[in-house]
């Protein structure tokens, strides 16, 4: 703020020796410390409030604009439905399809022989049939044989 260099720091202490004199000065220089001292506190509170103040109006700007945006977000919300977005489309298109098609006129309805179809069967009630089981059994399929272990006739154990 004050280019004051340290020549001319020199000359204002000669000065001031001079004019104030060596017995005064010690308690010139603490009073202008102090008095310094307040000026500067009061200038960090200026700045503290001002800079609160600051916060403040950023705080009020930002929860406003937050609010806008929920707002929004609120309204997109409840004006948007999926359902009714596809389902107005698919009224939009079949009423296309009915407008693209022309109408003619009716086709006969054809007559096809067909021809009947066999009596169902019961599976099972033939599986139960007595003949069927007994032939079933006859047929069944036989056990594979486990190989019988050889005992070692060195040491006495099976293997």
């Amino acid at each position: 703020m004050f280019d004051v260099g340290a020549g001319e720091l020199l000359v204002i202490g000669i000065v001031a020796l001079v004019v104030i004199g060596p017995k005064e000065l010690p308690g010139l220089l603490r009073t202008a410390g102090n008095a310094m001292g307040k000026v500067r506190r009061m200038a960090s509170e200026f700045r503290g409030q001002f800079d609160d103040a600051m916060r403040e109006a950023e705080i009020d700007q930002a929860k406003k604009a937050f609010t806008d945006m929920n707002d929004a977000a609120q309204s997109t919300r409840t004006n948007f439905n999926p359902l009714d977005t596809i389902r107005n489309e698919i009224k939009s298109v079949k009423d296309d399809m009915k407008g693209s098609i022309q109408p003619t006129a009716p086709l006969p309805d054809p007559q096809v022989d067909l021809p009947p179809l066999p009596p169902p069967v019961n599976i099972l009630a033939e599986v139960a049939a007595p003949q069927n089981l007994a032939a079933l059994k006859g047929d069944a399929v036989a056990k594979p044989k486990r190989p019988r272990k050889k005992a070692d006739t060195a040491s006495g154990t099976a293997t």
